[in-house]
Order: C-alpha cells, then structure tokens, then sequence
C-alpha cells in the first residue's frame, strides 16, 4: 500500500494512493487520527486503511499539493558514511558505531517541491537514502524484532550543504538549511518490502546517472539502526531514520559535480519509487518553497 500525506483546498489529510488517484481515508479516520503519524501507530493501521477505502471519496493527484509522507517527524535522524564506498571516497576511517545526526522538521520538501539552494553556498549536494518510518514506537529495541516497529520506506534525498558541513567535524550546518531535502514521494507500507537489504537505488541529475548501489551494501542495516538509536532515544510513530548514501557524491568527483539552479534531481529505490525535484536558487525562489513547480515527464 502507498500512502502520502496532501493539502487540499487548504486542508491537510492523507490517503491511499492508487494509480493516479489518492483514497482520502482521513476523510473517515480524521477525529480519530489527525494525522498519518498517529494512524500508523495502530498495530493493524493496514486493516483500518483498507476498511477505510470504501467509505471515502477519492482526488485527484493533480488536485492536492503533496506533502512529505510525514510532514512533522517528531525526530529525523540520519546515518553518515553508512556504505563502503562513500566512506572510502570521503577518507573516513571506519567507525564501530553508526554516524548519526538529526534534521529539522523545516529542512525538509516534498516530492515536486523545490529543493532550495542557499544564497550562502556554492556546493550543494544530492544524496539518495532510503528512509525508514517508524509505526511502532519503542525504546531499547532488539535488533532481531526491530523491522517489526517499521511501517514503511521512502526516498530521501539528503541534500547536503558542503561548504557549510565543514566549518566543523559536526554535520549539522549543512545538513538544514530550509527545504534542501527532499523525502516522498510516497510511504511503502513494509508488507510490500520484506527485506530493505535488498534494493537498488540510485540518483540522477539532469537524467544522468550520478549515484548506483545497493542497499545491502550498507555498513550497519535498517535493524541495526533501529535497535542501536532506540538505546538512545525512543522511537516514535512517524519518526524517520534516513539510512545513509551510497559513493558517488559530488563533492568527492574530480572535478566536483554539485547541484544548481534549474538542475532536476531524481532518487529511485527499488519497489519504493522516485522521488523528483527542481534545485531552486534561494534568491529566485525563497518566497515559494512551499509552491509545487511543474517538473518535465
């Protein structure tokens, strides 16, 4: 099942998409879940979906303004130099330990949204990640139950703000800038992946494939990173756990390849989707992030 979180005719709701079209389920479950977030926090939020189907109307997907699946995670947290290769590219040593930092809720677009470039920044780079959902909160999770707490997978891209994450060793300055990543198009209810170590992703700019791997090449995998961050924080309904990127990157090309102005970016995970957005210049296009812009086909 996919499910997606929308504006429509300035109200926000969330709802099963299928083909060209979107189940507005919150129609029916909205007094009793306001949000996606809180729906899929029920143990059969599957169940509730499909009864829901039958008692709502459907929109179409030129109709609603889409949003990020969960468009307020309580925590965003992301994994650095969590494949092989981006590692030996970027020089690091390897670590025992996952590298983990958190995004801002306000960091964060929608698929057809606009990536937003910082007027400060000349290098502003893509990142494809898959990213992991969290149904079933929990604090201190064994590794060998941890996919059970997943509700489902998206794509992200962690657009990375080079310039900026390297004023210090700690990543967080150029990792939230506003709207510089992008996460959709869609939540894939994890009954449809049974294993997230056996996907292909990639990312393409300007239709040229720039970023090619697969998710078992990953360092520690999505059950080792639930079990590990849960020992830190609780986990959450609606949280999201951005898993890392593949090499690739272009800050670590010779020369550098880095996003700009016009650019048009793709991440697809395989059986998750593509996740598609334009690269806005700040000084064009600060007073709209929020606004859909047309994207080619």
């Amino acid at each position: 099942m996919r499910l997606c979180s929308f504006l429509h005719a300035g109200r926000a709701g969330y709802g099963v998409v299928t083909d060209d079209r979107v189940i507005n389920i919150s129609g029916v479950l909205g007094d009793r879940f306001p949000t996606l977030a809180s729906l899929l926090a029920e143990d059969d939020f599957l169940g509730i979906c499909t009864q829901a189907i039958s008692h709502s109307s459907g929109l179409a997907l030129t109709d609603i303004e889409q949003q990020a699946p969960i468009p307020n995670p309580g925590k965003i947290i992301c994994v650095g130099l969590n494949y092989h290769d981006h590692m030996v590219e970027t020089r690091h040593a390897p670590t025992q330990h996952p590298t983990l930092f958190a995004r801002f809720a306000d960091s964060q677009c929608a698929h057809g949204e606009p990536m937003l470039m910082p007027s400060v920044s000349t290098q502003f780079d893509f990142e494809a990640e898959l990213a992991v959902v969290i149904g079933r909160g929990g604090r201190n999770i064994q590794q060998d139950a941890a996919l059970d707490h997943v509700a489902g997978y998206s794509c992200y891209n962690d657009g990375s703000v080079r310039d900026w994450q390297i004023h210090t060793s700690q990543f967080l300055p150029g990792k939230n800038f506003p709207a510089t990543g992008a996460f959709g198009p869609y939540l894939v209810t994890a009954d449809e992946i049974p294993d997230p170590q056996d996907l292909a992703i990639s990312c393409r700019l300007n239709g040229d494939t720039v970023q090619a791997a697969r998710t078992s090449q990953m360092i520690h995998s999505v059950a080792q990173l639930i079990a590990y961050i849960s020992r830190i924080t609780p986990l959450s309904p609606g949280d999201v756990i951005v898993t890392g990127t593949p090499g690739g990157v272009g800050f670590a090309r010779v020369p550098p390849l880095f996003m700009k102005d016009g650019d048009v970016v793709e991440v697809e995970i395989e059986r998750v989707g593509v996740l598609q957005n334009r690269v806005i210049g700040e000084a064009a296009g600060a007073a709209n992030t929020r606004t859909q812009h047309a994207l080619p086909a």
